[in-house]
């Protein structure tokens, strides 16, 4: 069942140690096929050096096991409620990536200070809130779905637009139209979290982008009119 799909989500894994954004076994990725309403995700604590594409775990959007010899990632309850609330989302990521995480801990937004994040993130992105207590002892992993959910509501943000968010001492969940998406834009976050660090360090009273430069870096690459790379 769905062995093209294993096979991307693999590939997708294995490129998060490639691009430094993981140590050990710090992080997932996981992509659905809406048709079937199933999705692969990585089992939980499998060495990346050991892994492989008949490793990969099929889930239904409950979350429960359909196919797999092993126990998906702790944060497939996260990923299922992700995949029920944005129904465009084709592929997610979870990573501790440390200039991401950085910002994660310091509970602060990522504004939109240069064209790097604007080619990906169409404004700021958000530091969801601390979970309660409450929510931990309901279920913390579908909890933390839910909390993301709140956030992109609360704040009306299109979540195909700002494809991440940061969870508030977590860390950062990025998505895509499908896994190798999903990663890609894993990568930009923690680069713009490194570069809004050093660029503030440098003068801490620089300057958000300018909507209009936002507009115009975003819309080039996203949208009907979009004009960047090759048709």
């Amino acid at each position: 069942m769905l062995e093209q799909l294993k096979e991307e989500v693999f590939q997708a894994n294995l490129e998060l140690p490639k691009q430094g954004l993981i140590k050990y076994t710090w992080g997932n990725v996981s992509a659905i096929d809406r048709d079937k309403g199933l999705f692969v995700i990585k089992p939980s604590g499998v060495d990346y050096e050991t892994l492989t594409a008949e490793d990969m775990v099929v889930c239904d959007l409950n979350g429960q096991v359909i196919e797999g010899k092993l126990n998906p990632s702790s944060d497939t309850p996260t990923h299922a409620v992700l995949y029920q609330k944005f129904p465009k989302v084709g592929g997610i990521v979870h990573t501790h990536s440390t200039w991401a995480t950085i910002w994660a801990q310091a509970g602060l937004d990522v504004p939109a200070m240069g064209t790097t994040h604007a080619d990906t993130f169409y404004g700021s992105i958000p530091c969801a809130r601390f979970l309660n207590q409450a929510e931990i002892n309901q279920g913390y992993e579908t909890e933390t779905g839910n909390v993301i959910i709140e956030t992109f509501e609360r704040r009306n943000i299109d979540p195909m637009e700002v494809p991440g968010i940061l969870l508030h001492g977590h860390g950062p969940f990025t998505w895509g139209k499908d896994a190798k998406s999903a990663v890609m834009n894993a990568v930009v976050l923690d680069e713009v979290c490194k570069m809004n660090l050093f660029a503030r360090e440098l003068n801490h009273f620089a300057e958000t982008l300018p909507q209009r430069i936002l507009d115009k870096h975003y819309l080039r690459k996203h949208g009907t009119d979009a004009y960047y790379g090759q048709k």
